[in-house]
């Protein structure tokens, strides 16, 4: 079991204020890791460092938006500060703007995609130099069924979690002959603030729990072992892989 022990590594993890990224921030510091969570909105970020140093845990803040990608470099350089060179990157910062073909402009588009897959891809090269230099780290990216499966009014959203899918295997490719392994976390069907407009329907909630073979959708403590699992050195030879965390939504 020691195999799963994140005490002595440094997480980053971005979107750290709220759902999936507040969960895996807070998951990390409980395995024994020392977390820097980076988001846009201070105040939130600043009540996850509280929770997380009130249970005993070390975590930092670093306030900034992964969507600025000219200022990655130099938000890189402010994550390494609180505990040293992240050993492990989860980029979890996203946008979903649910539209139809027709309503997408070229802004929301370029919005859409500089979030979901330019930042995860700039935020890695910035950080994985410090990891090559120990010949161990992880990059953990958030992928979506849609990366699989295409949904209503999701085309930019599809197109940059489908992007995902490739930029993991193509960043296993790249780095993981360095002792760096590159995955993906494809979650199911869980209630968070970008999920809101489908939890917010009744309906909707109970045909996504009917279409797992779990029979429920996801709540987000289902995400911290599998996520745990490719931050440590239990996963060693696991690398460019999709891991679908969905009770089983994409085998039916």
């Amino acid at each position: 079991m020691s195999r799963f022990d994140l005490t002595g590594r440094v997480a980053c993890v971005t979107g750290a204020s709220s759902g999936i990224g507040r969960a895996l921030a807070t998951a990390f510091a409980a395995a024994g890791a020392s977390v820097i969570g980076v988001a846009r909105r201070s105040s939130a970020l600043a009540e996850w460092v509280g929770e997380v140093k009130a249970a005993g845990g070390r975590a930092a803040g670093v306030q900034g938006d992964v969507a600025a990608l000219t200022a990655i470099d130099e938000m890189a350089a402010q994550i390494a500060v609180p505990f040293g060179p992240p050993d492990i990157l989860i980029n979890a910062a996203g946008v979903n703007l649910r539209e139809t073909a027709a309503e997408v402009s070229l802004d929301s588009w370029q919005a859409t995609l500089d979030v979901n897959l330019s930042a995860p891809f700039f935020m890695a090269r910035a950080l994985v130099p410090a990891m090559r230099e120990k010949g161990w780290g992880r990059v953990i990216n958030i992928a979506s069924l849609q990366s699989e499966r295409a949904f209503p009014s999701g085309i930019a959203y599809g197109a940059s979690k489908g992007g995902i899918a490739q930029l993991t295997r193509a960043m296993a490719e790249e780095w993981s002959r360095h002792g760096i392994a590159c995955n993906a976390i494809a979650p199911g069907f869980f209630p968070t603030e970008l999920t809101a407009p489908v939890f917010g329907n009744e309906e909707t909630v109970a045909r996504n729990a009917a279409q797992t073979c779990i029979g429920r959708n996801g709540v987000l403590e289902d995400l911290a072992g599998p996520a745990i699992f490719l931050a440590s050195s239990a996963s060693d030879y696991v690398t460019g892989q999709i891991l679908y965390v969905d009770g089983g939504f994409t085998a039916k």
